[in-house]
């Protein structure tokens, strides 16, 4: 691949889906774990009690990423861990979990990768309203505080959020996800509190974090019409307003796109478009598969549809489309002229332990062999892209679809926590081992 020499590899995760450890050391409660004590809430009433016990296993998840040749991992800070009523007084031990990680990383000569917010707020702070609040910037940049103080003497590349479109639009648009409210004005109102937040927290960690590397992590895909009829083709445009355009806008050109412009004004006061759109230093990625998309009565007159007979799909049933890859990449790169790191890539296989105790998933690596050639054609185009992270390490908690799916290149074995390497773990290494510099080393890379 013509790849920089300074490309990052890595792996991504998340805090909730990962850690497990959901009462212990003075951890609270986050709007997931109420929300998944409703029956019915995932496919087979799974919790993240447990989950991969990341919060007890950590160090040797550390060796397998080291194993792999990666040079970044991006994890998330679990808010009710380390505040647990999500202001006030900070938890001790929580804090001290992620000092173990981030030193034993930088030990393995892993750069760690940190995102604020991964969809698990406190409960104590949805008791007040949570998104719908227009304080939670005010509490979000506390926890912004909390969190560069303690850390950013080891830790310079921060995200403040991971996909606000899907959390938004799934948690307070159509109750899909936690906290499962579905209202419109709850929906826009949240929508702007979390642009909100997002500038607020910029400014803290450019105060409190020298050298800080910042950015946000938008889920980023094509919308597409189910059909030629013009209902669906007005439909696609306003999901992809929400899904695409609802957060990067605003926090790059200081505007929200049209389409929601008018639902979102009640909510803006003076100053926040300033407030929002400060300047960052790279675009974050995530990005699966293009979406089809038909009308709906729902409140965004929008729902997810069918693709075509002709597009291939993975074994959940998402489009396999790396051209619409390619081209987001391009698109990115011309829009908003930023480096762009892709902090999710990946597909869930069916993932079957063989008799000879190994994972062979010839789906997974052919998917990422398209996807990493897709990004290698949008480079060789002009697209400015400095990382790829697979998502995930480790086959995690999954949201709704509990542990259905299987997204990781590490086995995850739920019930003993046995963890193996698949097929495209291997394949993954070797691709990585093929991308170090001459002395063996990698460079970091450069902004």
């Amino acid at each position: 691949m013509t790849i920089r020499p300074s490309f990052l590899w890595g792996a991504s995760t998340s805090a909730f889906q990962i850690e497990g450890a959901a009462h212990l050391d003075g951890r609270a409660d986050s709007i997931w774990d109420v929300f998944l004590r409703a029956p019915g809430r995932t496919k087979t009433n799974d919790t993240a009690e447990t989950a991969c016990d990341h919060y007890h296993r950590y160090a040797g998840d550390v060796v397998l990423m080291q194993e792999l040749g990666l040079n970044a991992y991006r994890f998330s800070i679990s808010w009710p861990r380390v505040l647990p009523q999500g202001r006030g007084a900070a938890n001790e031990a929580g804090l001290a979990f992620y000092d173990r990680l981030i030193d034993a990383l930088l030990a393995a000569e892993i750069e760690p990768w940190l995102c604020l917010y991964h969809w698990d707020l406190p409960q104590a702070l949805e008791a007040l309203g949570g998104w719908q609040n227009r304080d939670i910037a005010g509490w979000f940049a506390d926890y912004t505080a909390l969190v560069a103080r303690r850390y950013g003497d080891r830790v310079k590349r921060f995200a403040t959020f991971n996909e606000p479109c899907v959390f938004t639009l799934f948690g307070y648009g159509l109750g899909w996800h936690a906290p499962g409210v579905a209202d419109k004005t709850a929906l826009h109102k949240a929508i702007h509190h979390v642009n909100l937040s997002h500038g607020r927290a910029v400014d803290v960690l450019r105060k409190d974090v020298a050298g800080a590397s910042i950015g946000a992590i938008h889920n980023r895909q094509p919308c597409y019409p189910c059909t030629s009829k013009p209902a669906d083709a007005a439909a696609a445009l306003r999901l992809a307003a929400y899904w695409n355009d609802a957060f990067p806008f605003p926090q790059a050109f200081a505007s929200y796109p049209p389409e929601l412009a008018e639902a979102v004004a009640p909510f803006v006061a003076p100053g926040d478009m300033a407030q929002i759109a400060r300047p960052v230093d790279w675009f974050g990625l995530n990005h699966y598969s293009p979406h089809y998309v038909r009308a709906d009565t729902n409140l965004i007159g929008a729902s997810f549809g069918p693709a075509p007979d002709t597009v291939p799909r993975s074994a959940i049933g998402w489009p396999v489309v790396p051209g619409a890859f390619r081209d987001t990449l391009l698109d990115i790169h011309q829009r908003f002229q930023l480096p762009i790191y892709v902090l999710e890539n990946g597909t869930a296989a069916a993932d079957v332990l063989g008799n000879d105790s190994q994972i062979h998933d010839v789906d997974r690596i052919a998917y990422l062999k398209a996807y990493t050639a897709a990004m290698e054609q949008a480079v060789k185009e002009g697209a400015d892209v400095r990382g790829y992270f697979v998502w995930s390490l480790l086959d995690n908690f999954e949201w709704g679809a509990g542990y259905s799916q299987r997204f990781g290149i590490v086995y995850v074995d739920h019930t003993t926590q046995r963890r193996i390497p698949k097929a495209s773990a291997r394949w993954y290494a070797d691709m990585i081992a093929a991308h170090r510099t001459s002395d063996g080393s990698y460079n970091r890379a450069e902004d």
